[in-house]
């Protein structure tokens, strides 16, 4: 089995921690190709920063058929639908795969993201997913998605101390990590709060690999249904944005 992973940014230290926790927990057999665009924004923060990201994020998936799923790993969920439009292999998002597996291991959960800019777009995606009185409450730590990949910064203490105020002051029962940028504090986070700690990172991977297992292919009918591009340019594959001033994009795979 071969899943494409795909971080919309262009940061590729974040693709390869993304990559590396997918890595732990495939089964054997499982490949994981792990790709961000070569142009694009270096952090996905926020509406903006998604519209950004859509054209080298679909790129890598247009115009190749060499896996039988897609995890998109941006928390936000970037491009979901559209990614869904281009291929009939499973498409899943880091978010909605979170939200659906803290659903059914609590009662009551809390997301602890990055910047309070991001809150609407994760309570925007947890009422569309049908989740929204499941979630306790989304939290912002106020920490730019770009200090997670800093060693120096004290990102993961305030992170925990987010964790901390969600269990007592929303009684929330589970937590989701809301970035991809957080997948390696799961399991230390986990263990010295007492409470299942979620990354969607991995339970992405679990829930593809259970699709493929399974023959499961994104429905073509309806929302879903390959574009028209007799209507419109066609999505150019591996390819994106021009690049932001200043700042390169790169790709990082397998």
């Amino acid at each position: 089995m071969r899943l494409l992973l795909i971080n919309p940014n262009t940061t590729a230290s974040m693709t390869e921690k993304a990559a590396a926790a997918a890595r732990r927990v495939a089964s054997p057999g499982t490949e994981i190709v792990a790709v961000n665009p070569e142009a694009g924004p270096a952090s996905i923060e926020g509406y903006y920063d998604e519209a950004m990201s859509l054209s080298g994020l679909l790129g890598l998936i247009a115009g190749r058929d060499d896996y039988d799923a897609v995890i998109i790993a941006c928390f936000d969920d970037t491009g979901l639908d559209a990614a869904r439009c281009l291929t009939d292999k499973p498409v899943i998002g880091i978010g909605e795969a979170a939200f659906h597996m803290a659903a059914m291991l609590s009662n009551s959960f809390s997301v602890v993201t990055t910047l309070g800019r991001s809150v609407p777009a994760i309570s925007h995606n947890l009422a569309r997913y049908g989740l929204a009185t499941r979630c306790a409450r989304v939290r912002a730590s106020e920490i730019p998605v770009l200090d997670l990949e800093d060693p120096l910064s004290d990102a993961c203490s305030r992170i925990g101390h987010e964790v901390a105020r969600a269990i007592l002051e929303d009684r929330a029962e589970a937590i989701v990590l809301g970035c991809a940028g957080m997948t390696d504090l799961a399991r230390a986070l986990s263990q010295e709060h007492g409470l299942p700690v979620l990354d969607g990172v991995v339970c992405a991977v679990a829930l593809a690999e259970g699709m493929v297992r399974l023959g499961l292919a994104t429905s073509r009918l309806g929302g879903y249904a390959p574009p028209r591009f007799d209507k419109s340019a066609p999505v150019r594959p591996g390819r994106g944005p021009a690049p932001e001033p200043g700042r390169a994009g790169s790709v990082s795979p397998d």
